[in-house]
């Protein structure tokens, strides 16, 4: 066996005599003959113009984690001191790595598998990776849209569905279950979804979800139905739409009352968190993740481009309009969480003037939230032994404890959206924007998995665009149907958690070192002068060849020791009988599944690169 140092020769031996046999320019297509290469250019498929190219990448890259995980984020970590940690890592992380996607997707204008290969024969997997993690993503992320639809039609509805419990069999009182969780999480985990007890129990399929879900395959199908013909015109609405509803609930939010105390809260400074390391990797996690890195798509949306489209200022732009979109979220659902909280802070404050007034035969409106602490110090000093009976009861009001509970997401959404006026337009709006994000990032995802299908001579020679388009749709769709099993819901978590983040670290540590040390940095510099008619200066030649790749090497090994350390990896499980999640071990065909993922995706690299390198032993 030859040892590696051998192997590496060998491989820049074979990528340079590819270089020699066929002679490209600079802007050329790798791996085909110029004239082939020229025809194959002016057959591909083009963006209308670059406008449509930078639209569909901020509908990819402006997804629900600028709406749902940066505020949490922000609350978790301050909200001023988590800004500047996400800034840093964008400068550094996210900012070099997007232009490095679509540079590569520019310069050999094919889709992932395609670019990869044709930078090295050896490095075809690292575009099957990506195609395969974007497969997984494209079955559960849909999902979302699914339950979107489901919300946004019930949204009709007044009062909305998951405003009131209902009642019992009898017609007596409230649903138990209902009563003991609250009547979001009620429609959330028993309408929605029909949660089974556990993992093990899959129970039968929910079929309103599921018409659910065909309508949003449907609406994906539509949209991609021509290519970059259709979603040039879709990206038109998907990113722009959502800003403009963001917009009118930012207005809306701003005249909340109490939406001051939640603004405030969130950039309220914590100077402390700065020195916290775990804010630091949420903050490189962040940034990767919400680029949509590694996926194929950026590579396959680069691929549309003229060759001297300046692939450099888009790379800038998506990612400052990603960042300021994250931001302007934040504002927007703090607004909204501060007005709940407050509207939970002054409930409970309303509750224990009530206790006192009645447990004291106070005057009514004597008692008020301004001199409550004064006359609670009054009456536990003159009437000791009855305050001492009534002093279990009183609950501990704080407006800050009601911020410190509040935990973003769509459950706390819907809980904020119930209890403003005329609720249901609040809720369609809400509904609505959530569909066009789900929406636009959902366009990136078939692209990557539809590019390197139509690329394909074997696959495009036998079925024409419009029907690849339906198959990868009717499988995906089918696939999905999982998730709306009683257990779908587990199915699902077990897909977000596992199923992405290990395989795109590697896949776009791969990535970088490909691009600066397989096919050299200094080549590819010359290649993006050739095609745009400007230098690569050093910040991009430093964050490529070194800062990048070491950082997504230090995420890559905590993640990896954080899985390790954990130990039995475990999942939160609906309990009717509580009204509440409780956790419990996955059994051993999940931690199967779990393990399976992963591998699935990232042992495509190696193995690809093994097999080339059998192939080219044989046939020497």
């Amino acid at each position: 066996m030859r040892s590696p140092q051998i192997l590496k020769i060998h491989l820049q031996a074979h990528a340079a005599s590819l270089l020699e046999d066929e002679e490209l320019e600079p802007w050329g297509n790798p791996g085909c003959p110029c004239t082939e290469c020229g025809a194959m250019e002016k057959a591909r498929p083009q963006w209308g113009n670059s406008l449509q190219f930078l639209l569909a990448c901020i509908s990819y890259a402006v997804s629900l984690g600028n709406m749902w995980r940066f505020p949490y984020l922000c609350q978790m970590y301050g909200g001023g001191e988590f800004s500047w940690s996400y800034l840093v890592m964008l400068i550094v992380e996210g900012m070099p790595l997007l232009y490095l996607e679509l540079a590569v997707g520019q310069r050999m204008r094919q889709g992932s598998i395609g670019a990869w290969r044709a930078i090295s024969p050896y490095l075809g997997g690292v575009g099957i990776a990506s195609m395969m993690v974007s497969f997984f993503l494209s079955i559960y992320y849909n999902v979302i849209n699914a339950w979107g639809f489901w919300y946004l039609f019930h949204s009709f509805q007044d009062p909305l569905p998951w405003s009131v419990c209902p009642l019992n069999g009898n017609h007596t009182g409230y649903d138990e279950e209902c009563e003991k969780a609250s009547s979001t999480q009620y429609f959330w985990y028993r309408k929605t979804l029909n949660i089974s007890p556990s993992i093990q129990e899959n129970g039968s399929v929910q079929w309103e979800p599921a018409l659910c879900l065909t309508l949003a395959w449907l609406m994906v199908y539509l949209c991609i139905l021509r290519g970059t013909e259709s979603t040039g015109k879709v990206v038109y609405f998907t990113a722009s739409l959502p800003s403009c509803v963001l917009v009118i609930y930012l207005v809306r939010g701003l005249m909340l009352h109490g939406a001051i105390n939640g603004v405030v809260y969130m950039f309220t400074p914590k100077i402390e968190q700065l020195a916290n390391p775990k804010a630091w990797i949420n903050a490189a996690t962040q940034v990767f993740f919400a680029l949509g890195l590694g996926f194929g798509s950026l590579i396959a949306f680069a691929s549309y481009n003229e060759p001297s489209n300046n692939c450099q200022k888009h790379a800038i732009i998506v990612s400052l309009v990603n960042s300021s979109t994250s931001i302007f979220a934040s504002i927007v659902t703090f607004s909204i969480y501060g007005f709940k909280a407050t509207f939970n802070y002054e409930n409970c404050l309303n509750k224990v003037i009530l206790l006192l007034t009645n447990s004291f035969d106070l005057e009514d409106g004597f008692l008020t939230a301004s001199n409550l602490e004064e006359v609670k110090g009054y009456l536990a000093s003159t009437y000791p032994g009855k305050y001492g009976e009534v002093l279990p009861h009183i609950k501990n009001c704080s407006l800050e404890s009601e911020l410190d509970t509040v935990r973003c997401g769509g459950g706390r959404a819907r809980e904020a959206i119930k209890n403003m006026e005329v609720s249901q337009l609040w809720s369609v709006l809400y509904f609505f924007m959530l569909l066009l994000l789900g929406m636009g990032s959902m366009l990136g995802n078939t692209a990557a998995i539809l590019t390197p299908l139509t690329d394909s001579k074997v696959i495009s020679s036998h079925l024409p665009k419009e029907a690849i388009s339906g198959l990868v749709c009717l499988i995906n769709c089918t696939i999905g149907m999982v998730f709306t099993l009683e257990t779908g819901s587990y199915w699902f978590d077990v897909f977000n958690d596992y199923a992405a983040t290990l395989s795109l670290l590697f896949i776009v540590l791969v990535e970088a070192i490909a691009v600066c040390y397989v096919y050299g940095l200094k080549r590819f510099e010359g290649d993006l002068q050739a095609m745009t008619g400007r230098t690569l200066n050093w910040y991009w030649k430093a964050m490529w060849a070194c800062v990048s790749p070491l950082l997504i090497i230090g995420l890559f090994v905590f993640y990896l020791s954080n899985y390790i350390v954990t130990g039995t990896l475990q999942y939160q499980a609906w309990d009717t009988s509580q009204g509440q999640l409780v956790t419990k071990d996955y059994p051993t065909y999940a931690l199967a599944v779990i393990g399976l993922l992963p591998a699935s995706s990232t042992m495509c690299i190696p193995l690809v690169a093994l097999g080339t390198f059998i192939m080219h032993r044989l046939k020497k």
